[in-house]
């Protein structure tokens, strides 16, 4: 069996790493590409992922959205026509390889684990033979996509799959200078790219003063944002692709203004507090109720301070096997209900 698998974002990479795999320890022959936005080339890179580099992205906005599917998904039909016929094409919210699959005749899988991108599910949820979610969405909110009779439902949060064979390595605190004995903050930042030398979120932005100055690890997710935290000062700023999740694990608290970096978090048992503007998603408003995830009101609820050795919530590895299955649902068993 062939099956291609697409990234076209750095979660992806961590997400399918594990299923990638699960799969070829099945025998499975499997292809990557990727997209070269973000971190995704150089996470794949890190963990020795073999990919073909395909496109880049197209800006913001529909108009760029559209643009960058339709010329993404062409070259990834002229890439896998060159090669032998692929049984199943795969991505975690990539509408590209779902519409290069389609034009293809290439059954396709999708995962996601946030239901209100709304554009995206539109594309996926029709296209793709098998929609893998959260078993905290419920399913009436995916039907408007075309989900309905397609959806393979798993329990937990993806980050308890790929972070199941995972433990911190303490390397990357010397890799960026930072004093274990001194509190840490690790900051991820909004997808949004700054306008004007200020981020777009006001909360984000005034989170970044609070920090200022003390140990404050921030990712940007674009150079854009990059160049600005380097001229604004005050923070350290990784340069390039590093161990996240390890750094993850060894703050003090976690403030992200996305999704990913929250539930790793989460799965690792370091305090978080999300800062996320959008509609919140059924996955965060679990962890909301369960007091594992915090919403972050004001910058002044934030405070910089040491936690004790050892403390945290209690880990929970799952199989991503269990993933692998799902995705494969197309070509073994058909869809599940």
């Amino acid at each position: 069996m062939r099956v291609w698998v697409d990234l076209t974002n750095s979660p992806h990479v961590l997400v399918l790493r594990p299923v990638i795999a699960a799969l070829r320890a099945r025998g499975v022959e499997v292809e990557v590409t990727a997209r070269d936005f973000a971190q995704t080339l150089a996470l794949c890179r890190r963990f020795g992922i073999e990919h073909t580099p395909i496109g880049a992205h197209a800006g913001r906005g529909v108009p760029g959205k559209a643009t960058g599917l339709a010329r993404r998904s062409q070259a990834l039909r002229r890439w896998a026509r060159a090669r032998p016929r692929f049984d199943l094409a795969l991505g975690h919210g990539s509408n590209d390889v779902t519409v290069a699959a389609a034009a293809l005749g290439v059954p396709s899988s999708t995962m996601f684990d946030y239901e209100w991108a709304t554009l995206q599910h539109q594309v996926n949820c029709r296209l793709a033979r098998a929609v893998v979610v959260p078993d905290a969405i419920p399913p009436e909110r995916l039907d408007r996509y075309g989900a309905r009779g397609k959806l393979g439902r798993y329990p937990g949060l993806k980050e308890e799959y790929y972070l199941a064979d995972f433990e911190p390595d303490a390397a990357v605190l010397d890799e960026l200078g930072l004093d274990a004995t001194r509190p840490l903050a690790v900051v991820r930042t909004p997808p949004a790219v700054s306008l004007y030398h200020r981020f777009e979120n006001p909360l984000f932005h005034a989170v970044l003063e609070r920090l200022r100055g003390g140990q404050a690890v921030v990712l940007p997710r674009t150079h854009e944002q990059e160049a600005e935290l380097r001229t604004a000062g005050g923070f350290v700023v990784p340069e390039g692709a590093i161990d996240a999740q390890s750094l993850i694990a060894f703050a003090d608290v976690v403030i992200s203004a996305g999704g990913t970096m929250n539930r790793e978090a989460v799965a690792l048992g370091t305090p978080v507090y999300t800062v996320f503007e959008g509609r919140l998603g059924a996955v965060d408003e679990r962890l909301l109720a369960e007091g594992r995830l915090r919403q972050l009101r004001s910058a002044a609820e934030v405070e910089l301070r040491k936690r004790p050795a050892g403390q945290g919530a209690e880990r929970i590895r799952r199989d991503p096997g269990l993933l692998a299955d799902l995705l494969l649902s197309p070509v073994f068993a058909g869809t599940r209900a």
